[in-house]
C-alpha cells in the first residue's frame, strides 16, 4: 500500500544576490534560467507530486525574486496539489516582495509567509550582503499585514561578526514591534564554500553565542512568544506546521535543486548543481536507505527538538517496540527527561545535544 505523503517542500534556487553566510543551493538570479528551471520542474512535480498537501513549503533561494509571471506559473504548477492544505507558506525577502506578488500569493491560497531580515542593524544587514534596510523590511511587513497576511515569520541571525549583545537586543526589540507571531532564529554557522569560509571569518565565541541565546530566550518568553522548538518562537497557535512534521518525524517530499525527501526508510537530496538539475531532474546528491537503528534514533532526535516530545504510542506502532522498556536506562539515568501524557519530553531544550548522547545507537 503507498503511503499518503502529506508534506511538500519546493525549493527555488535564485536569489538577487548572495548572502554571504548562505550554504543553501542557489544560483544568482537570470531571467532564461529561471524560465528553464521551471520548465524541468514541471516535469518532476508531474513525476513525483501524487497527493493532496496539507502543508506545502515553497522556500529557496528567494521564491519572491522571481517575476510576477514566473512566481504565477511556479503557483500554477502547484495548485492541483493544494486542494486540502492547512497551512502554505512562501519565503520572501523585503527587497522583492511587492504589492503585485503579495496579491498573487493570496489568489493561490498562499496563508503563511516567512521573511528574512536577519537584523535590524543597517551595517550588520551590509556586512551579510543583505540588500535591504530595516526600514524596507519593516514596510513590506506592514503590507503584507494590510493585504491580510497576519500569519508571518521572520527570521534573526545572532552570533554574527560586529554583532554585539545591546545590537542584538535592539534587533529583538524592533522586531517584537513588527507584531509578526512567529520567529526563528540562527546562530551564524560558517560554511566551507561560503563567502565567510573563503574570507577565513569566524562565528563569535560559544561563550558570547551562548549568552546571546539564553538572551533571546528570555526576551521573547517575556513578550508572550513560546520556545516551541529549539531555534523556533511563536505565539500560542501560530507554531508552523509545515516544520512541525520534520520534528514529528513524518514523511515529505522535496522537488527542485537542492530539495530533500523522507518517505519510509529511504532519505534522498536531488542534486545541488543546477545544470545537472536541468539535465536530468533524476541526478541525486545523496540517496539512503536507513535502517531501524537510525530511524529511531533520527526520530528521537527530531522528536525531542520540540516542547510536545516524542509521542510514545506512535514510536512503538512504527517501530514494533516497547519503547520505555527499550531506553529505560538511558530516561531513568538523566534528569532532563521526563514522561508526560505519554511522550518523552527533555526539559530544557538548550541541553539537548547532551541528552542526544544517550540515544546514540
Amino acid at each position: 500500500m503507498t503511503t499518503r505523503i502529506k508534506h511538500l517542500y519546493v525549493h527555488v534556487p535564485f536569489c538577487n544576490a548572495i548572502c554571504f553566510y548562505c550554504d543553501f543551493a542557489h544560483q544568482v538570479y537570470k531571467n532564461d534560467l529561471v524560465d528553464k528551471w521551471l520548465n524541468k520542474l514541471s516535469q518532476e512535480i508531474h513525476n513525483e507530486c501524487k497527493d493532496l498537501y496539507e502543508t506545502i513549503y515553497i522556500g529557496g533561494g528567494t521564491p519572491s525574486c522571481l517575476s510576477c509571471d514566473q512566481l504565477e506559473k511556479l503557483l500554477k504548477l502547484i495548485s492541483p496539489f493544494s486542494k486540502n492544505f492547512l497551512e502554505y507558506t512562501v519565503e520572501v525577502n523585503p527587497e522583492s516582495i511587492d504589492i503585485d506578488k503579495i496579491k498573487l500569493l493570496k489568489q493561490y491560497g498562499v496563508n503563511r509567509i516567512s521573511m528574512g531580515i536577519q537584523s535590524s542593524d543597517d551595517n550588520i544587514l551590509k556586512s551579510l550582503n543583505r540588500h535591504h534596510s530595516f526600514a524596507d523590511a519593516r514596510n513590506k511587513i506592514r503590507l503584507l499585514q494590510d493585504n491580510g497576511f497576519n500569519n508571518i515569520s521572520v527570521d534573526l541571525m545572532y552570533s554574527l561578526p560586529g554583532q554585539s549583545i545591546e545590537i542584538l537586543q535592539k534587533s529583538l526589540e524592533d522586531i517584537c514591534d513588527l507584531n509578526v507571531p512567529h520567529i526563528s532564529i540562527y546562530s551564524l554557522t560558517i560554511e566551507e564554500n561560503t563567502v565567510f569560509g573563503k574570507k577565513g571569518y569566524k562565528p563569535l565565541d560559544e561563550d558570547t553565542e551562548a549568552d546571546m541565546y539564553d538572551l533571546i530566550r528570555s526576551y521573547l518568553k517575556e513578550k508572550g512568544y513560546i520556545n516551541y522548538e529549539v531555534s523556533n518562537f511563536a505565539k500560542r497557535g501560530y507554531e508552523s506546521k509545515h516544520n512541525l512534521a520534520y520534528w514529528n518525524y513524518e514523511d515529505f517530499l522535496g522537488v527542485s535543486v537542492g530539495a530533500s525527501s523522507k518517505i519510509g526508510n529511504r532519505r534522498y537530496t536531488n542534486t545541488r548543481i543546477l545544470n545537472k538539475y536541468l539535465e536530468n531532474i533524476s541526478n541525486k546528491d545523496e540517496d539512503l536507505i536507513l535502517d531501524k537503528d537510525d530511524l529511531k534514533f533520527e526520530h528521537i532526535m527530531m522528536s525531542l527538538r520540540t516542547i510536545y516530545g516524542l509521542d510514545i504510542q506512535r514510536f512503538n506502532d512504527l517501530y514494533k517496540t516497547d519503547f520505555i522498556n527499550e531506553f529505560k536506562d538511558i530516561i531513568e539515568g538523566n534528569k532532563l527527561l521526563e514522561i508526560k501524557d505519554n511522550h518523552l519530553i527533555c526539559k530544557d531544550l538548550a541541553l539537548l545535544n547532551s541528552v542526544l548522547l544517550g540515544f546514540l545507537p
